[in-house]
C-alpha cells in the first residue's frame, strides 16, 4: 500500500515538474528585440519624409555609422528644420519644420500584447523627438485608410547614451499630430509599424526648439515586459 502511495505521489511531482515546464516554455522572454542599427540591411526596413512633400524645405537622412574596424554599429537620423517653404507651393501647409523615419509597413503584425513598454538606447542633440506606434485602423471611420497612431515624446540628455523607456499606456492616440481628446486604448497586439520625428517647434519643456540642425543616434528599439 505504501508502495503504491509514493508512486502516486512520485507521478503527482512529475506531473507538477511538466506542467511548470510547459508554463515556463509558453511565457514570452522579459524582452524583444524590435530594430537593431547594427547593419547597413536595417536602413532598408525604413523610409524617411518631411515637410518638402508638401513645399517645405526641411530634410533628413539615415544613415549607419562608418566608425572604426571592431567598433559598434549605430544608426545616425539626421537633417534639418526648416520653416521656409518653396517659392511658388501650392500647398497650404499649417505648419513646417518637420522630419521623421517611419518603419515599413510589416507583413502583418507586430504582437506585443505581452509587452507594457518601449525602451530605446539613444544619443540626442538636446531636442525633443516623438515616438510613434502605428496599429491597425479601428479608432477612425470606416472610409479612413490611414493607420491609428499613438505618440510619446522622447528626450535624451545631449551628448551621452541613455535608455529611455515608455511605458505603452503613455502612447496617447493622435490625429496627423494633434492629441484626440477620446478615452481610446491601444491595441498592443495588431502593431503595423513605428517612428521617430522630430519637430521646430513644441515638445517637451527645456528641449531644444527652432529651425536648424538635428541629430539623433539609435543603437535600438526592444519591447518589455515588467
Amino acid at each position: 500500500m505504501s508502495r503504491l502511495r509514493s508512486l502516486w505521489q512520485a507521478s503527482i511531482q512529475a506531473t507538477k515538474r511538466a506542467l511548470a515546464g510547459s508554463w515556463e516554455d509558453l511565457m514570452p522572454p522579459n524582452e524583444k528585440l524590435l530594430f537593431n542599427f547594427n547593419s547597413k540591411d536595417e536602413i532598408k526596413r525604413w523610409h524617411l519624409y518631411s515637410d518638402s512633400e508638401l513645399g517645405g524645405l526641411s530634410s533628413a537622412s539615415l544613415e549607419i555609422t562608418d566608425t572604426d574596424v571592431g567598433a559598434p554599429l549605430t544608426g545616425v537620423f539626421s537633417g534639418n528644420l526648416s520653416l521656409d517653404l518653396n517659392d511658388g507651393s501650392t500647398w497650404r501647409m499649417k505648419r513646417s519644420g518637420f522630419c521623421g523615419m517611419r518603419s515599413k509597413r510589416f507583413d502583418g503584425f507586430m504582437d506585443l500584447d505581452s509587452y507594457d513598454t518601449v525602451a530605446m538606447r539613444l544619443q540626442g542633440d538636446g531636442r525633443s523627438y516623438i515616438s510613434t506606434i502605428y496599429t491597425e485602423n479601428w479608432v477612425n471611420s470606416p472610409g479612413q485608410q490611414e493607420d491609428n497612431s499613438w505618440q510619446a515624446f522622447v528626450y535624451v540628455p545631449k551628448g551621452t547614451w541613455h535608455v529611455t523607456k515608455i511605458p505603452l499606456d503613455r502612447y496617447l492616440p493622435t490625429w496627423r499630430g494633434n492629441v484626440i481628446n477620446s478615452n481610446l486604448e491601444m491595441n498592443p497586439s495588431r502593431i503595423v509599424g513605428m517612428s521617430l520625428s522630430v519637430n521646430a517647434e513644441g515638445g517637451v519643456p527645456g528641449a531644444k526648439t527652432g529651425p536648424g540642425d538635428f541629430r539623433l543616434e539609435i543603437d535600438w528599439i526592444k519591447a518589455l515586459r515588467s
